[in-house]
């Protein structure tokens, strides 16, 4: 296979070759990306697996929406647990 410069080839050419190229990086990741679920599904302790992923998973998305939202009004935060606080130990409120 001869190999020319990527400026003599034309631009349909171009494209043929980016997306065969793109769509074997993806099946090749998407190959490995089954082979690891079925090793992970082969553990005997996958439930704690699953169970400590969707804790991590849930945890990152905390993080990720925390990073991007505007931060809470603090006197509202005070306000809300005061209101707890007061409600848990039978007050009016």
């Amino acid at each position: 296979m001869t190999s020319s410069p990527p400026d003599d080839r034309g631009l349909d050419e171009q494209a043929v070759l980016l997306v065969a190229g793109l769509a074997d990086l993806a099946v090749s990741t998407v190959g490995s990306a089954v082979e690891a679920v079925r090793q992970l599904l082969r553990r005997s302790d996958g439930p704690d697996l699953a169970r400590d992923a969707q804790r991590d998973l849930m945890a990152r998305g905390r993080i990720a929406l925390d990073r991007h939202a505007a931060a809470p009004a603090h006197l509202e935060v005070l306000a809300q647990h005061t209101k707890a606080r007061k409600k848990a130990s039978g007050g009016d409120g």
